[in-house]
This record gives C-alpha cells, structure tokens and sequence, in this order.
C-alpha cells in the first residue's frame, strides 16, 4: 500500500505596480524595495520587473496588485496574478 505525502509548498507573494498590460493574458509589474547599504547606512530604491500571468486579463496599467510565485509558464513567466488591490 502506498502512501502519498502531500507537500505543503509556500509561495512567495509580491505587491506592484502594473506598468505594462499589453500582451495577451501577460502583465509587467514593478517591484520597488529600499535597501539600506551595508558601510554607509543609506537606503535607495531597487526596482526589479516581473513578468506576471493575468489569465482573465483583469488588470490594466497603473494597477496594485498582489502576485504569488507559481510553475514556470513560459521563458519569463513565474508568476501569477492573485488580486488588484487598488484599481488606477
């Protein structure tokens, strides 16, 4: 008799800013997050660019939404939409 093991498997989730909604059920998110360097103590900004799976093409530019980690979709795609959090 077998025994399946389920894993519980915890997805990142992100919160962005829709910056591009024109490719077909593909949106572009941008992630912007303040460091604090090491040495010098001072923050900045880094900006890194998702490429997110909008299945049912929801959000538009300008959007917040939250995105989870998912399967591999396509060369770029990792990600999936959750939820807009707040309509532009």
């Amino acid at each position: 008799m077998a025994v399946e093991k389920k894993n519980n498997v915890v997805h990142r989730s992100l919160k962005g800013e829709v910056i591009s909604a024109k490719g077909n059920k593909t949106i572009h998110v941008l992630v912007k997050n303040k460091v604090t360097h090491p040495k010098y103590h001072k923050q900045y900004t880094v900006t890194k660019k998702y490429a997110v799976h909008d299945e049912l093409g929801l959000a538009k530019a300008g959007d917040k939404i939250l995105f989870q980690e998912c399967r591999p979709l396509s060369k770029t795609k990792r990600w999936r939409l959750v939820n807009i959090e707040k309509k532009a």
